[in-house]
């Protein structure tokens, strides 16, 4: 104001009105402020009003039009169209408010999300130019073009790999509303890379690798849905993982991976057993992360037994309930390293 000055009483009104609303909301709850506090100070002045407007909200879709056509019988007032994608309003909705519709859309956008994973250093040597390990054998081959003289020298570097990655999904019925989706996920992980393998956790424990491995997302998560005999049913997180770890982890499936434990932590079963076998995955897993859907919702606390006995020995606790968690659950994977 004492740049603009106090000498027009339109210049101090959009002067106020353009530093102080940032919603349109906020024009009118303006106005009624700033005539009460000004009404004595400038008596007699008319500021101007808002003009009204017409407001035109569109829905962007894959096969809709560009711009709309005007509607030659709408009144003279400024149209102001305000355009919203509904992919954005679905990224950060939980999955277990979602419509069927809301579904269907979900897993298009699933379909489009890649897994990338972590990688690690390997033994394998390959061709650098950073002056790193001397490679004879080629700086010798390349000095036979030079009478024996190395004028061009070689050098190698230890190469890196994928680590492996190691999925288990909780089907039971308090996960029902996620299980489906974040499914799609682990199908999203499968046909991304190699060395991925995926688990249901129920009642049992059921290798699910080979029925996501169709590239087909429909076909594969009806394949995967018909081999897991305990869908929706019960859950025993400790048994379960400790015949993950007695039959696949400790003999090689989890040693270096990086594994990903998708739960809302409640078990039926002895809390005490749970922590043992995370504690025996983590001594050999790279890394441990557990993916809590309930992990979201305001004042959540891990108070389940499961979760519990669990959380020591996880290294990322992440959140699980939409599209943006799962995007963020896919950078905490690949950064893994």
């Amino acid at each position: 104001l004492t740049r603009v000055g106090w000498g027009r009483a339109e210049d101090v009104y959009w002067a106020a009105r353009a530093t102080l609303c940032r919603r349109p909301e906020d024009i009118g709850t303006f106005d009624v402020a700033f005539r009460s506090w000004f009404s004595g100070a400038v008596p007699g002045t008319e500021f101007p009003a808002a003009s009204a407007g017409e407001v035109v909200v569109a829905l962007d879709l894959p096969d809709a039009a560009a711009d709309a056509e005007p509607d030659p019988s709408a009144p003279d007032a400024p149209v102001v169209s305000v355009r919203f994608s509904r992919a954005e309003v679905l990224r950060r909705q939980d999955f277990a408010t979602y419509s069927p519709a809301e579904h269907a859309e979900a897993r298009r956008l699933l379909a489009d999300l890649r897994v990338t994973g972590a990688r690690r250093k390997s033994r394998r040597l390959v061709a650098t130019h950073a002056r790193r390990r001397p490679d004879v054998r080629r700086t010798v081959r390349a000095s036979m073009r030079t009478g024996g003289e190395p004028v061009a020298r070689a050098y190698r570097r230890p190469s890196d790999r994928p680590r492996r990655l190691v999925l288990l999904c909780d089907v039971s019925g308090s996960m029902e509303p996620y299980a489906r989706v974040i499914v799609r996920f682990l199908h999203s992980a499968v046909v991304a890379r190699t060395q991925v393998e995926a688990f249901a956790l129920g009642t049992r424990l059921t290798r699910i690798t080979r029925d996501l491995a169709n590239r087909d997302p429909d076909a594969a998560i009806a394949a995967a849905s018909r081999r897991v005999v305990d869908w929706s049913g019960g859950t025993r997180l400790g048994d379960t993982i400790k015949e993950f770890n007695d039959t696949w982890g400790i003999r090689g499936m989890a040693r270096g991976a990086v594994v990903v434990i998708v739960s809302d932590g409640w078990d039926r079963g002895d809390a005490a057993v749970l922590g043992e076998q995370m504690q025996r995955l983590g001594r050999v897993a790279h890394r441990v992360v557990w993916v809590n859907p309930l992990k979201a919702a305001p004042g959540f606390a891990p108070l389940a037994a499961g979760m519990a006995a669990a959380l020591p020995f996880v290294d990322d606790f992440v959140e699980g309930h939409s599209l943006q968690s799962l995007t963020d659950l896919a950078s905490v994977i690949q950064a893994g390293t």
